[in-house]
């Protein structure tokens, strides 16, 4: 009886109970101890889990009244381990896909009546005006060069920060997926594709890290309404991150520079220049193999091709005067002299395995920004994001707490 007041509320089992009489008391009885105790007194699944699949069985075969009972339950303050709105949606959008659209349609519609009966009732929203919250709104910024961007708005409601994901060179912004959906739980998250990729404009005369910088800037002034970011920059998004810090103080409240620099030597200079000019001489396809081997470690590569592959297809679906463009803007750059100028709290995220940016790198940012912090992902090599994604998210998430 415990847990039966516990999922339902008092007040429905006290209605219920009242009901009993010589004829039915033993059927109460039944019900209260093979289904409340017998049930979901067991500890193998959490209240939360058992609650959806019992709207998801009612709703599939069409036992409206048990369904409203149980979502009334799921859904009242007060009660044990209840569903948000949020959840409901999510197991009414799984239910349509399994049990079909009409059983999610009426799903729906019995969800609205409860949540108004219990003052929660929804405003209104425009159906054209919906995104799917695991990729979000496409955006194009209204100055030139157009820059392509995905906002994901924050589940809980208000975002408690925004956050702005920078991608690797020969990447875009999907890169970031499964850190960026975690993230936009609590946050505004916001993808951008830089210029030369993915949906992006590539501009036809050659460009700088400043201004890689200035588009990340005008991004913030449009997406963000100029409200300071958190940056969060891989590689080359790192580079962008430091100049944008540096430039553009006001634009950034922290920073994430993961698997990055602050400029390259002569040998990586070198190195970069080499790509460039194997692309413009035989494409991005000459270089695929190669670099997947720079972004990944071997166990990696071994244990999750498709992973992989998926990374090489976007390499090679880059525009490669894109790709070229921006190698030229990373290989000029230099703020090792700058790095004193970012006075924004600042994580510093290194992978043990990444040969592109050894430890030693990370370590020398580390050091020059007065309120840097260094993180290390053991067993991972470039994309950390990618390989380790749980890792970084944790990193990221208790970073992002801090500010």
């Amino acid at each position: 009886m415990r847990n039966r007041r516990a999922a339902l509320g008092d007040a429905w089992v006290d209605k219920s109970v009242a009901k009993a009489n010589a004829f039915n008391a033993g059927f109460q009885h039944f019900i209260t101890d093979y289904a409340w105790h017998g049930v979901w007194g067991r500890p193998g699944l959490d209240w939360k889990t058992r609650r959806i699949i019992v709207l998801a069985v009612t709703s599939a075969l069409g036992r409206w009244d048990e369904f409203e009972i149980h979502l009334r339950g799921a859904l009242t303050p007060g009660n044990a381990h209840t569903l948000t709105p949020e959840e409901v949606r999510e197991a009414l959008i799984q239910i349509a896909i399994y049990a079909g659209v009409p059983a999610a349609n009426t799903g729906f519609a019995r969800a609205v009546g409860i949540m108004k009966e219990l003052g929660m009732e929804p405003p209104p929203h425009p159906a054209d005006q919906s995104w799917h919250p695991g990729v979000g709104r496409s955006y194009f910024t209204q100055t030139r060069p157009k820059l392509h961007a995905t906002v994901r708005e924050p589940r809980s409601g208000e975002a408690a920060h925004t956050i702005v994901f920078s991608h690797a060179l020969g990447q875009d912004g999907s890169m970031w997926d499964a850190v960026a959906n975690e993230l936009a739980a609590t946050c505004r998250v916001i993808c951008p594709d830089t210029r030369g990729h993915g949906r992006s404009q590539t501009p036809a005369e050659p460009f700088t890290l400043t201004e890689l910088a200035a588009d990340a800037a005008r991004l913030i002034d449009e997406l963000a309404d100029g409200e300071p970011v958190v940056w969060v920059g891989l590689s080359m998004g790192g580079l962008i991150g430091q100049e944008l810090a540096t430039r553009f103080p006001d634009k950034v409240k922290a920073l994430v520079l993961a698997n990055t620099t602050a400029g390259y030597d002569d040998m990586g200079r070198a190195a970069i220049g080499q790509r460039i000019a194997t692309v413009e001489a035989h494409g991005l396809g000459a270089i695929a193999t190669s670099t997947m081997h720079r972004f990944f470690s071997e166990g990696f590569r071994q244990q999750r091709a498709a992973t992989v592959s998926r990374h090489q297809r976007l390499l090679e679906c880059t525009d490669p005067e894109g790709y070229t463009a921006c190698a030229a803007a990373l290989c000029e750059a230099d703020l090792w002299d700058k790095l004193g100028q970012i006075q924004v709290p600042t994580l510093v995220i290194a992978g043990t395995h990444d040969e592109s940016m050894p430890i030693e790198v990370a370590q020398a940012l580390t050091r020059g920004i007065a309120r840097a912090e260094l993180a290390t992902l053991q067993g991972c090599a470039h994309l950390s994001a990618v390989e380790q994604p749980e890792a970084f998210t944790e990193l990221l998430g208790e970073f992002v707490a801090s500010v």
